[in-house]
């Protein structure tokens, strides 16, 4: 595991410190999980992102530039 040097605001860090000992946690910790949770989150959008892009390549539907929204088709049965 690597670290690293993180400048903060010592009012907030003081007040992160609270947090965390309300939470039986550290600071490292929190900073960790959100650090990670932003990782996460990252590889979801990207992941969603190409899957969107997967569907459009392979979708049967071809409604091109000069398609027309027609609410009475739709409701057709």
């Amino acid at each position: 595991m690597k670290n690293i040097t993180l400048a903060i605001d010592e009012k907030l860090l003081d007040q992160v410190r609270v947090v965390a000992a309300k939470r039986k946690t550290t600071v490292n910790a929190m900073v960790r999980e959100h650090l990670e949770q932003v990782a996460r989150n990252e590889n979801r959008a990207r992941e969603a992102m190409a899957e969107l892009r997967r569907m459009s390549e392979t979708t049967e539907a071809r409604l091109g530039p000069d398609y027309k929204f027609d609410r009475d088709a739709i409701y057709e049965r």
